[in-house]
């Protein structure tokens, strides 16, 4: 039986036909319907960080980790709020796309763009993001990623993932969730309970938590604040 390795895939797929497919997903060009439905759940996700992020209050003072960036979309105006933004992405070819699209004077010094797979990241961040990354790895790998993005977290991680449910179970094996067989990368759900126990192991709690569900994109958003001492 052979062994898939998840994250060669994700890095293949992203520097080859996922790019292209996803950069005008994440754009604002002309697509198809079903991406245009994806696009809009997507974009709610980013807004409800940026909405959760804002009433905050205190983005100027935030050091933010935005880990698997993609083209930005969440990195960008994150920066321009004031925060301190270091934003990576295993994708060559999408940090490329990133960083033209913050080409600005006003952004030097408050965003840095980086190639570099999850794993490899270090240092230590108020906020740690990770948003729509989990979805291409199985649970196992899922616990290893989230153990170490709360070890790079001096107070708050976000994550978003697609949940796993009878429901959405049932779409996914009929392929109604993720059309095209050809057109993305395996997708794997994840029971919302696993994601919150392997936080509270590594000492989070849940503080706020959203849903995004249109047709063909479906998200759940956790926010956890490390426990006090």
């Amino acid at each position: 039986m052979t062994t898939v390795d998840d994250k060669s895939v994700v890095k293949e797929y992203f520097n080859a036909t996922g790019f292209d497919r996803w950069r005008r997903i994440y754009g604002d060009g002309e697509v198809n319907k079903v991406q245009l439905d994806i696009r809009i759940g997507h974009q709610q996700t980013i807004d409800t960080v940026l909405d959760w992020l804002k009433a905050d209050d205190n983005l100027n003072h935030l050091t933010i980790c935005d880990a698997g960036c993609g083209v930005g979309s969440l990195s960008i105006p994150l920066a321009e709020a004031g925060a301190k933004v270091e934003a990576s992405d295993i994708s060559e070819k999408m940090v490329g796309e990133a960083k033209e699209r913050a080409e600005s004077e006003t952004l030097k010094g408050s965003l840095n763009l980086s190639v570099q797979d999850l794993e490899s990241l270090r240092g230590q961040y108020h906020t740690v993001i990770c948003l729509d990354v989990l979805i291409h790895y199985p649970q196992n790998q899922a616990d290893a990623m989230i153990s170490h993005l709360c070890s790079l977290s001096e107070s708050r991680v976000i994550l978003s993932f697609a949940p796993k449910t009878c429901f959405y179970s049932l779409l996914k094996k009929i392929g109604s969730l993720f059309p095209g067989p050809s057109k993305t990368t395996r997708a794997y759900l994840h029971k919302e309970a696993d994601v919150i126990a392997i936080l509270e192991k590594n000492g989070f709690q849940i503080q706020r938590q959203a849903m995004t569900k249109t047709r063909f994109y479906f998200s759940r958003i956790l926010e956890a604040t490390r426990s006090a001492s």
